[in-house]
């Protein structure tokens, strides 16, 4: 039997539906913009994503939506699972948000393979759910409940942004996986804006999962700004469950995603008077007025947990992703919306321009200083600022162009 050839596929798996077509809110703080179609054609047509996880698929008004593009024959269900839309497929998805006794909420991501899956999904979760039709709210069932029922139903399940101060596993919730969690029915974990394969390395418990890195898109714009490259024969479901098993040569070959230090949430941060901790400090107060309102930074949560494990140094195994510190075309000074319409113009797409790109060619529509920004995000020698208590950290060897 003849091999079958594998590409490389571009995936984000964490993007937000901010409205129906209808305007019915989903995600509250989602762009209006985002709506179904719109991520379809941002991802397929501009950003060059083959691979896509729209996860408030369970909302009855966007089901409404797919339903009509389904009809229309604008999209159309593929045998091996998923939404297909040009050359790119969509992934159902769900960002659920529980709550165990005893522990703080978590949010976990949820893939079904077909449309009547989930629409059978949103049917059971209704009865557990104050208001199903919105994005990221809390079921009412222990979390160990909710991975039995997807894996029933043929899903995958995925903790989400693991390490975030808010609404996350170890960021919120407990020191843990088995502490409300069922680590067998766990098919990969999604590292979070403010982590990379090395941090996560710190944690023991972590180290035969796959890891994931994606956008958490609340705006077309946002869409890619972290992704995963993927060796699949086609983009569907059950081709991206065979990549993180890593069968038949499937597999995640790397993750890209921005250096930690540029992530909202990677030191620690004062409320009271915005100062950042210093690199790494385990701060009960700041150090600079003295109050105790601190939000704590990923890296020293982080460095909390591992001490517990007693584990001094990241294990990164053989099969473990490179991971690639990637800085998107939006954080790049100088590239604003005539500029990277003049750059999807040439290029075609904004991972043709990150990957793929030659520097004088892309200089020759940026400009010298921009161009080197994106090659030297490629290399990993840019100089960052940290960023903290939701801001993103800067770009800081970037000198403005004159063009």
């Amino acid at each position: 039997m003849k091999e079958q050839a594998l590409n490389r596929v571009f995936a984000d798996l964490h993007l937000h539906i901010g409205r129906t077509e209808k305007g019915e809110a989903v995600k509250i703080s989602g762009s209006r913009d985002l709506t179904f179609r719109n991520i379809a054609h941002e991802a397929a047509v501009r950003k060059g994503i083959g691979l896509l996880g729209i996860i408030d698929c369970h909302s009855p008004g966007v089901q409404e939506d797919i339903a009509r593009l389904l009809d229309s024959g604008e999209m159309t269900e593929i045998d091996g699972g998923g939404i297909r839309y040009q050359n790119t497929t969509i992934l159902l998805g769900s960002e659920i948000e529980v709550r165990d006794a005893g522990f703080g909420p978590a949010h976990h991501l949820v893939y079904m393979r077909t449309f009547a899956d989930m629409q059978l999904f949103t049917k059971w979760m209704a009865y557990h759910m104050r208001n199903v039709q919105l994005s990221s709210q809390r079921i009412y069932v222990p979390s160990r409940v909710l991975q039995e029922e997807v894996k029933d139903r043929g899903g995958l399940f995925i903790p989400a942004h693991i390490f975030t101060p808010h609404r996350s596993v170890f960021g919120s919730c407990s020191d843990h996986l088995a502490d409300t969690l069922d680590p067998d029915l766990i098919d990969a974990v999604e590292l979070g804006l403010s982590a990379d394969s090395r941090m996560a390395g710190y944690i023991p418990e972590l180290d035969h999962l796959p890891f994931l890195t994606n956008s958490d898109a609340h705006s077309l714009a946002k869409i890619g700004r972290e992704y995963n490259e993927l060796l699949l024969a086609e983009p569907s479901f059950e081709e991206f469950k065979l990549a993180l098993n890593g069968h038949e040569g499937r597999a995640i070959s790397a993750n890209y995603g921005l250096n930690p230090v540029l992530g909202k949430y990677h030191r620690t941060f004062c409320l009271n008077c915005g100062s950042l901790a210093d690199e790494g400090a385990a701060a009960v107060r700041c150090p600079m007025c003295g109050s105790t309102k601190l939000v704590r930074g990923v890296m020293d949560r982080i460095e909390q947990l591992a001490n517990r494990a007693g584990r001094e140094l990241p294990f990164l195994p053989n099969n473990r992703p490179r991971y690639v510190y990637q800085v998107p075309l939006e954080f790049i000074p100088g590239i604003g919306k005539r500029t990277m319409d003049k750059l999807l113009a040439r290029f075609d797409t904004e991972m043709n321009v990150l990957h793929d790109a030659k520097q004088e060619d892309i200089a020759s529509i940026v400009g010298e200083s921009a161009a080197a920004v994106i090659t030297d995000a490629r290399e990993g020698i840019l100089q960052l600022q940290a960023g903290g208590g939701g801001k993103y950290g800067k770009i800081r060897s970037f000198s403005a162009d004159s063009n």
